[in-house]
């Protein structure tokens, strides 16, 4: 079984620094409704940013894999938080909103790709809430 490591060590106040076992390091914080520090890495960021890499990472291995030549992609993620009266919550839904261009395929071969990448991508299937993808694909037809 894999595994993956962090180390989290608190600052003072509201203030924590995370360790990862990929070598990255970075100072964190609470939201700033939440008490915490703007301009920093929050545990929401966190995990909305979670699932938009993983996302990313499984496309370009779908696309690789489905032959499309892939000229561009970025991705808008949002985390969508629900609250409860008790003063609990978790995150909802995440909406993915990739902008792909790729050069002479088909929308359809693009969107088979997404599902592929929906499927395999560990976090999106690890989230107790809906992932939601709403892309918009860019076919550019360039001659042979």
């Amino acid at each position: 079984m894999t595994s993956y490591r962090t180390w989290a060590t608190w600052k003072g106040e509201h203030w924590g620094h995370l360790k990862l076992s990929n070598g990255p390091e970075m100072d964190f914080s609470a939201p700033p409704a939440l008490h915490g520090h703007p301009d920093v890495l929050t545990p929401e960021d966190a995990f909305v940013g979670a699932a938009n890499i993983c996302f990313q990472m499984m496309f370009v291995w779908a696309a690789e894999r489905f032959g499309l030549d892939l000229v561009s992609y970025e991705c808008e993620a949002e985390g969508f938080v629900k609250e409860f009266l008790d003063q609990t919550s978790w995150m909802d839904r995440v909406v993915l909103r990739p902008r792909i261009v790729v050069r002479n395929s088909t929308e359809a071969r693009v969107r088979t790709a997404l599902k592929s990448a929906r499927k395999y991508s560990l976090v999106a299937e690890s989230i107790k809430g809906e992932v939601v993808i709403e892309p918009t694909i860019t076919i550019v037809e360039e001659p042979p």
